[in-house]
């Protein structure tokens, strides 16, 4: 492969000579390396991989002929052309027809109204502050306004059929108003709401099926409170985007799921523009990162918003937020200088152990079973210091500031961005962050093996890659 970044070009030595090969030869030795490797076999992964790279092909010919959105926090979030750059297929689509889910695609820029159903109200699950939902449409008597991804309707038709037919469901036409779908996908924003909204997905994107699982509803309350709480304790400008709430159908949990997510305007500073940092490093017209006339200035204050509040909620809060690319907002001034951050999504929010306790002793995920939904509920995720740590030093560190720098290092030619990370990481004093700044290694996942292999995303594996830090 050549290149550094983006590695491209790829040649296989065969006969003693180089030869260039294409991308289905590629996906083929890559398969018969892990085969060897593992000892397993694996007909999805191939496919999927190849299913990526079309999805690209079907992207940019879309994106050819649409109009990006004039707002540069939409346009962020819709930047992410090839995605994750350290995944095998990062922008698989489930195999399906590009005509099923171009639509719904943020990077073709797409926009479309949400599908309303009403939702018998014997039948609805509730929990926390979910008015926002209430205010979308008019339910009929007898029932409660409930919003669904018409891709996910689509996906799940078959399903559903029968709650149609006996009146459980019942459609109730369209928002007036357009969402726009974020990085996630599966995430839609209605900006003249201010409103994000979660929905499922039975659709595999990177490394898992983007259903809205039960036992990550049920835990969504204390994990929530926990971030929120960890993020509004701390001395600094840093916000959290809460999951707020979910409503979903007790026949349907896990189909018809929607959280609601809070808007940006409450949590932004005055003046502040936010961009999602995934695609500061994917790169588009308008990003603060390229435009900047003081990359090393630019580059202490990215790294000042960012990191203080992560480390912080770990050590003070035994919070560990997933603060990789795609759950981080980054908010500039006028003059594109990062001025805060914002972090996003409960889900993939970890709870040392004596912090998992002390919720669950306030009664944080007793709430979360008194929501109505069958079953009780599930504890905050609890994890040891060492596994938390190592999680949020792959989130941080190896899936962000990692592409961050490169990328600013790209676009600067002679920038060295390691030295100020290693002054940030100094000025907080606990134990894992000085050993941080020396440790050999870094985490680095490994998809590849975790989609070859079948592992559940959540179920994340880490091989050692140098650490870029240990020199300074």
């Amino acid at each position: 492969m050549r290149g550094t970044r983006r590695p491209a070009a790829p040649e296989v030595r065969t006969a003693g000579a180089w030869r260039r090969i294409g991308h289905t030869e590629l996906v083929k030795l890559v398969a018969e390396e892990l085969r060897r490797h593992t000892g397993l076999s694996n007909h999805e992964l191939p496919a999927e991989m190849i299913d990526s790279r079309d999805a690209v092909a079907a992207l940019l010919a879309a994106r050819a002929r649409a109009t990006p959105p004039e707002d540069p926090y939409l346009r962020s979030e819709q930047a992410l052309l090839t995605g994750h750059t350290h995944h095998p297929a990062p922008k698989s689509r489930g195999g399906g027809p590009a005509a099923g889910w171009l639509p719904y695609a943020p990077e073709a820029h797409a926009r479309f109204p949400l599908t309303l159903l009403g939702l018998r109200e014997d039948t609805v699950v509730d929990e926390g502050d979910t008015r926002a939902l209430d205010r979308l449409g008019t339910a009929p008597p007898g029932y409660r306004l409930l919003p669904a991804h018409p891709w996910q309707l689509d996906l799940v038709a078959r399903d559903l059929a029968p709650a149609f037919a006996d009146g459980r469901l019942v459609r109730l036409g369209e928002t007036a108003f357009p969402v726009w779908p974020t990085a996630a996908v599966r995430t839609l924003y209605a900006p003249g709401r201010d409103l994000f909204l979660k929905f499922s997905l039975d659709v595999r994107i990177t490394n898992d099926v983007r259903r809205l699982w039960r036992h990550d509803l049920l835990r969504l309350r204390a994990t929530d409170t926990a971030a929120r709480s960890a993020l509004a304790a701390f001395d600094g400008p840093a916000a959290w985007l809460s999951d707020r709430g979910h409503r979903t159908a007790d026949f349907a949990h896990e189909q018809l799921a929607v959280v609601v997510r809070d808007g940006l305007r409450a949590h932004l500073l005055p003046g502040a523009t936010p961009y999602l940092a995934a695609a500061l490093v994917e790169g588009f017209d308008g990003s603060p990162l390229a435009a900047t006339a003081d990359p090393v200035g630019w580059w202490r204050a990215y790294l000042a918003r960012v990191v203080p509040p992560v480390l912080t909620a770990f050590a003070g809060h035994g919070v560990v937020l997933e603060a990789h690319l795609q759950n981080t907002l980054v908010a500039v001034d006028a003059g594109s200088t990062p001025v805060q951050a914002l972090f996003r999504d409960a889900e993939g929010v970890k709870l040392l152990s004596e912090a998992a306790e002390a919720a669950e002793a306030a009664g944080a995920a007793k709430a979360v079973g008194a929501a109505g939904a069958a079953g009780g509920a599930s504890r905050p995720p609890a994890v040891s210091r060492e596994a938390g740590w190592e999680r949020l030093v792959y989130c941080l560190v190896v899936n962000h500031l990692t592409e961050i720098a490169a990328a600013l290092a790209e676009h600067h030619p002679g920038l060295d961005p390691w030295p100020a990370v290693h002054r940030e990481l100094a000025r907080h004093d606990f134990p894992e962050a000085a050993a941080l700044r020396t440790a050999p290694t870094l985490p680095g996942k490994t998809n590849l093996l975790l989609r070859w292999t079948g592992a559940d995303g959540a179920d994340a594996r880490y091989r050692p890659l140098p650490n870029p830090l240990a020199g300074g």
